[in-house]
């Protein structure tokens, strides 16, 4: 017999859902198919099989060897290569082996400084929990948290990491520390009624989230999501789809390169050609002299020299609490025009801290930061009034404080931490700064019974003996909660009382200030009662209110005030609330009058409408991963070269996307740290100001080595090509150029790697990420310092023949006249922006007078030891020839330094007077 009924749907078990917290939790167990006795274990293992095991999927990895070819692939090394090649076929092995070993060197460092990126999806795989407590086949087992499927019921405690995405369906004082994922500095309360559709992550109290940790009570909750699927999921999905940006230095050094190379190619072939056809040159002659010039005027200490100097920036750094994990990361951060910082842990401490004490009388403020015991409790209106003079009321809300209280304070050597909660760990504070003593004082009142805190009725209370040997009860909670309770109506249009107690509670809410309210109740009962609901109807007396806040750091607001000297832009996003977020930017000074931009309110936009909105806002908050990084494109669109600094796996993806990603040593996480280029040891914002002055230098260094090299280089390249096109002898020999070459490449066109931070460095504004490398005024000083040498050269050239000399001493002199000229030129060259005829200017660095020390001992022996006159075809010269050759050089640098006041007077050099007459002012102060 042939059934009529038509085949039931198979429904799948794991409805793809991004509203879970909107449902309740009957709802979301019948749409998942579970009962309360979860899952069975057949059932379970076919939805391991459908859904994928409970894990993060490997990152895709480069293989090490296409990495290390992967760090040839640049214009100017091509071009480096070729000359290697074409010096080693003319017989030049000396020289080409130079090439070839700074091209080596440049290859394996960067090899070994970039090869982490990938180890940031790893870092958040490790956050999931590798065991869970589940309800299968109706009792309790532990199962590896990647076995774990959708509609699994999940047991959690304190101190448990949360294994996957649940629903909560049970929570019992349950606080769940989601500050990797929010930004919150506080444990998120957590319960299991639905919420709005809409709500932000933070404000998802149903919902425990992979990855965060319990930090008190119990609950249960059904797995909604697993793997990929999940908050952390989402987060590594967006990071293995961020494409690592070039920094601003590498795409200039690669557009600098590919029009060098060029250019180089191009003028070695004209010249050649001309050589050859209008000059007679035997076409070996004339390609062993091209080639010679080729390579004479290719930097090939550019990779070096900028890898040096990347790695000096590097150790400055660290020295300055602050660790490079990627080399090019300390240019960028020079060129940083826009700081997108954290709130919490970043600019705040990460420490909650009593603020004020509310009671019926009177009001108090309390001084310090953090669970350090340091600071005194005033009334307000009256700063004179010690801790112990601030009368019975406040003392007893701060003996409340202290007994309605489950955490403990720890100094270990200087550094006071807190077990338990962190508003707990403040009262205790807030009761050492009133000279009470918290381990005799818990002994004085001990406990007898509580009703622990949970999110169905808002408070806590605790039943005590006091000295006398009587009972009281203390209630803490929620203030309007705690209000209620003591017969105090204070609702939205409260007048009287409860009206004054609701503009308090306005007044530090507005302030960001989160509120406990504390209330006492007096009882006769034996020390065995057990503390009921019951006990707390009627007779409770409200004690007052205390405040709390995650203190700015007393450094950021002066790291802020710097920042904005210099031209960087400072703003806060954070996954806070926007009260909060907006009382602590006004405190660290980060805007005249910050506005408040939440991510409900990005939401709405789209991407070209962000743009001005991110440009023009302070305050970012209730801001979830895609929020920070759509702030962060739309920064970068606008041409900013923006860092993002961040603790949290919620920041991983941003501070990916960042030009520079800056995460926090102490309290980041590992998938923070492994998305960054720079970890901050002290977790410090003002690190992140050193750090950027570090970075200016290396970047004012790298660019004087452009200056010294290039107009030197084009110098002796432009003697010989004026000796071809004239027709006359040649002023060098190929073997003399590629001496100069040789000689100077090593010595100084490395010292300048080693040059420290210009006076005024921080009065600067950041250059344009589209800057060129050869800005106007460097264009400028190599063509007039290349023809000022050229002139130099061919002048003393003459100069010699005038004096009868030979062709081969006539070269030996000009050949010293330039390393003199290059020597002149790199004191000069040393302060781009101000004057060089200094004590400090003259006298220079350790490695500017060795560097200079060994050119001398070297060119000595160029001149004058046979062995050398027989190699390079040279001769002796005569002291007076000497002094000439040093009087050019003199000449030259004042020709320099007139050319640059010049520049100065009419503001030529990119800087503004102001900044330049205050950095010639500091330089002028410093004493040799």
């Amino acid at each position: 017999m042939t059934s009529n009924r038509q085949p039931t749907p198979r429904v799948d078990p794991y409805p793809v859902a991004d509203d879970w917290h909107a449902h309740p939790p009957q709802d979301v167990a019948r749409r998942l198919h579970v009962t309360e006795a979860g899952l069975t274990s057949s059932e379970a293992e076919e939805r391991l099989r459908r859904h994928g095991p409970n894990a993060l999927p490997q990152a895709v990895q480069q293989h090490p060897l296409l990495r290390f070819l992967a760090q040839f692939d640049s214009t100017i090394i091509y071009f480096l290569l070729a000359g290697a090649l074409a010096a080693l076929l003319l017989g030049h092995h000396v020289d080409a082996a130079v090439i070839v070993a700074v091209v080596l060197i440049n290859a394996i460092v960067g090899f070994v400084q970039e090869g982490k990126a990938e180890e940031a999806l790893s870092a958040i795989r490790n956050m999931i929990s590798p065991r869970a407590n589940v309800i299968r086949d109706g009792r309790r087992s532990s199962v590896t948290a990647e076995n774990l499927v959708p509609g699994d019921l999940v047991l959690l405690e304190a101190g448990d990491r949360v294994p996957a995405d649940l629903r909560l369906n049970r929570a019992r004082n349950l606080h769940i520390d989601e500050a990797a994922l929010t930004g919150e500095s506080v444990a998120s309360e957590k319960n299991e009624d639905p919420v709005r559709p809409d709500a932000p992550l933070g404000d998802r109290h149903s919902m425990a989230f992979s990855g965060t940790m319990v930090s008190t009570g119990q609950g249960s909750g059904l797995v909604v999501a697993t793997g990929t699927h999940t908050e952390i999921g989402r987060i590594g999905r967006m990071l293995s789809s961020i494409e690592p940006l070039a920094t601003p230095l590498l795409r200039q050094i690669n557009e600098f390169g590919r029009r060098f190379t060029w250019t180089a190619i191009i003028a070695s072939v004209l010249l050649f050609a001309f050589a050859v056809l209008l000059r007679d040159y035997g076409w070996t002659e004339a390609l062993m002299v091209v080639v010679a010039l080729a390579v004479g005027v290719v930097p090939e200490g550019l990779p070096a020299v900028i890898t040096i100097t990347l790695a000096i920036g590097v150790r400055r750094m660290a020295r300055r609490n602050a660790i490079v994990r990627r080399l090019p990361a300390v240019e960028t951060l020079g060129a940083t025009s826009v700081i997108c910082s954290d709130k919490t842990g970043t600019l705040t401490r990460n420490e909650m801290t009593a603020r004020r004490l509310i009671t019926p009388e009177a009001d108090f403020s309390v001084d310090g930061a953090g669970y350090a015991p340091a600071g005194a409790i005033r009334r307000i209106g009256d700063a004179e009034s010690p801790s112990h003079a601030i009368g019975d009321d406040a003392l007893m809300l701060v003996r409340s404080g202290l007994l309605c209280n489950d955490a403990h304070l720890h100094d270990t050597d200087g550094h006071w931490r807190v077990e338990g909660d962190p508003m707990e760990g403040a009262l205790i504070t807030l009761a050492m700064k009133a000279g009470l003593d918290s381990l005799a004082l818990r002994s004085e009142w001990p406990r007898l019974d509580e009703i622990p805190f949970d999110a169905a009725h808002r408070f806590m209370a605790t039943l005590h003996r006091d000295p006398e040997g009587r009972s009281i009860i203390i209630v803490k909670g929620a203030p309007e909660r705690v209000l209620a309770m003591c017969g105090i109506d204070a609702t939205e249009h409260a007048t009287g009382e409860a009206g004054r107690w609701l503009e308090r509670i306005s007044a530090a809410a507005s302030q960001g200030e989160r509120l406990l309210g504390f209330a006492t109740k007096r009882v006769d009962v034996p020390a065995t009662h057990q503390l009921s609901f019951a006990d707390l109807d009627g007779g409770l007396n409200l004690v007052g209110l205390v405040s709390f806040i995650d203190p700015p750091r007393a450094e950021a607001i002066a790291a802020i005030a710097e920042c904005h000297s210099a031209g960087i832009a400072v703003k806060m996003i954070t996954g806070d609330h926007g009260a909060t977020a907006g009382a602590i930017a006004r405190q660290l000074n980060l805007a005249d009058n910050p506005t408040v931009v939440t991510g409900a309110m990005l939401d709405t936009l789209s991407d070209a409408d962000l743009i001005p909105l991110a440009e023009r806002t302070s305050v970012f908050a209730r801001t979830s991963p895609e929020h920070k990084l759509r702030i962060v494109r739309a920064l970068q669109s606008s041409g900013a070269v923006v860092a993002m600094t961040g603790d949290g796996v919620n920041d991983a993806p941003s501070l990916r996307q960042a030009d520079v990603g800056i995460a926090m040593g102490r309290k980041g996480t590992e998938a923070a740290k492994e998305a960054s280029e720079i970890v901050l040891l002290d977790d410090n914002f003002a690190s992140i100001v050193a750090a950027v002055q570090e970075g200016r230098t290396v970047y004012d260094n790298i660019r004087k080595m452009i200056a010294w090299t290039l107009p030197t280089n084009g110098g002796e390249v432009l003697a010989v090509i004026a000796a071809i096109i004239v027709g006359f002898t040649m002023p060098m020999s190929p073997v003399q150029i590629l001496w100069i070459n040789l000689l100077l490449t090593i010595t100084l066109g490395l010292v300048l790697a080693f040059e420290p931070s210009e006076p005024g460095v921080m009065s600067r504004p950041p250059r344009r990420s589209d800057a060129a490398l050869l800005t106007p005024f460097m264009l400028w000083r190599i063509g007039f310092v290349s023809v000022l040498f050229l002139g130099a050269s061919l002048a003393m050239f003459s100069y010699a023949f005038w004096r009868g000399y030979d062709l081969a001493t006539a070269r030996t002199i000009v050949v010293n006249t330039i390393v003199v000229l290059e020597i002149f030129y790199l004191f000069n060259v040393r302060y781009l922006h101000m004057t060089s005829i200094t004590w400090r200017g003259v006298l220079g660095t350790p490695a500017v007078l060795l560097a200079v020390s060994i050119v001398v001992l070297a060119q000595l022996a160029f001149t004058y030891l046979p062995i050398m006159n027989q190699i390079f075809d040279t001769r002796p010269i005569a002291l007076l020839d000497g002094v000439v050759i040093i009087a050019v050089g003199v000449v030259l640098m004042v020709i320099l330094e007139t050319e640059k006041a010049l520049l100065r007077r009419f503001d030529l050099l990119g800087q503004s007077r102001s900044s330049l007459r205050q950095g010639e002012t500091n330089l002028g102060s410093v004493k040799p």
